[in-house]
């Protein structure tokens, strides 16, 4: 009798385990997905997405790239920072991060080193990096600034009302600031003597002081920089004269989009679908320009950026650098290999450089279709208030 109730206790606790053993494993089948974690942007911390929906099986995974500015965090970068804050690049399945320049020369550098996988800068400076560092090259994508923001800039209280006006004058800049380095060529386009002038080197935060408190009796470098600083200064506009190169037969186009003429070969798909969700953000920047500058300063972190210098910045860029008429006629980022070609020889002369061709440091084959890259209707597009 004792073996016979042991049996059937064995049976009975044998089938509790068993229906135990089953509701854990439709428990464990119906829970839902770990939470993953997003990709840090920008300035922005990394965040958590939580789902409570099972994970699409199509998902890709993005591609990470590495970008480099020219400098600080400005209000010229609102198409970069639009495209990726509106998630253009995440639906072109990029993850796009970028970080802070120290200058185009920097800028390049490190984009040859590898560090970076596109920079924004200027090909003139890349021209100088190719030619000493061959196995390295870098070449140009495309062109966002259609127009160098490469100037003289002075007080008309100072009484230097032309360029000939310069002759005798104390300039200041930094050693490598691009410009100074094209002078001897903008002098000779004025008819002045390159040696006319005697120069004060200062480190490139100092520029602008140098010239209120007077030590300079003008400045080269880029008015998108200079000019903001000289309005914070007190200055106002009527105070300012500006020489622009572009007016004075240096017709350079400005900063472009930047890669490793091996990152490119490995990666076209990459860099069309970088420069597409790009030119997307720029065309939205330029529709609302008020937009694009509360997003940038949204996005600082650091809380130090002033909105009206930013205002400023942005408003001389859109209206000479990045709509001319050039681009009205042919859309963002290409050139006119004509002109680009003149402003290659320019530079060639100008840094003493190995002579090469447009097609060697620029190349249009990765743009988006021109449609794809128009820009907005002037009855589409608010002023920036």
């Amino acid at each position: 009798m004792r073996h016979i109730f042991q049996k059937t206790f064995q049976k009975q606790v044998g089938k509790i385990l068993l229906a135990l053993a089953s509701a854990t494993i439709v428990a464990a089948c119906n829970s839902a997905p770990p939470t993953s974690e997003t990709p840090a942007t920008g300035d922005k911390p990394a965040t958590t997405a939580t789902s409570t929906q099972p994970a699409s099986t199509d998902k890709k995974e993005k591609k990470d790239i590495r970008v480099q500015l020219p400098f600080l965090k400005q209000s010229l970068d609102a198409p970069l920072i639009w495209a990726i804050e509106k998630g253009y690049f995440a639906e072109e399945g990029l993850n796009v991060s970028y970080e802070r320049g120290f200058g185009n020369a920097d800028t390049i550098s490190k984009l040859g080193t590898g560090k970076y996988d596109i920079a924004f800068s200027d090909i003139y400076n890349a021209m100088e990096f190719n030619d000493k560092n061959p196995n390295d090259k870098i070449i140009g994508v495309a062109m966002y600034q259609n127009k160098a923001p490469f100037s003289i800039v002075t007080f008309k209280a100072n009484g230097i009302k032309t360029p000939a006006e310069l002759v005798g004058k104390k300039l200041g800049a930094p050693a490598g600031d691009g410009p100074r380095k094209l002078f001897p060529l903008f002098a000779k386009e004025v008819k002045i003597a390159p040696d006319s002038v005697t120069w004060e080197t200062m480190e490139p935060k100092l520029r602008e002081t140098f010239l209120l408190q007077g030590k300079v009796d003008a400045v080269s470098g880029f008015y998108t920089s200079i000019i903001p600083s000289l309005i914070k200064g007190g200055k106002t506009m009527d105070d300012i004269q500006i020489f622009f190169y572009d007016e004075f037969g240096m017709d350079f186009y400005g900063n472009g989009i930047l890669v490793k003429a091996d990152f490119a070969d490995k990666n076209p798909e990459v860099i069309k679908a970088f420069l597409k969700a790009y030119f997307r953000g720029m065309q939205e920047v330029v529709k609302d320009p008020n937009a694009g500058l509360d997003l940038v300063i949204s996005t600082d972190q650091s809380k130090l950026m002033d909105r009206e210098a930013e205002k400023l910045r942005l408003k001389l860029a859109i209206e000479r650098m990045y709509v001319t008429p050039e681009v009205e006629a042919s859309g963002f980022g290409g050139v006119d290999m004509a002109r680009l070609e003149k402003s290659i020889t320019q530079t060639v002369e100008g840094f003493g450089l190995k002579p090469i061709k447009a097609a060697d440091i620029f190349t249009d084959k990765f743009l988006p279709e021109k449609d794809k890259r128009l820009v907005p209707p002037a009855a589409d597009r608010k002023p920036l208030m």
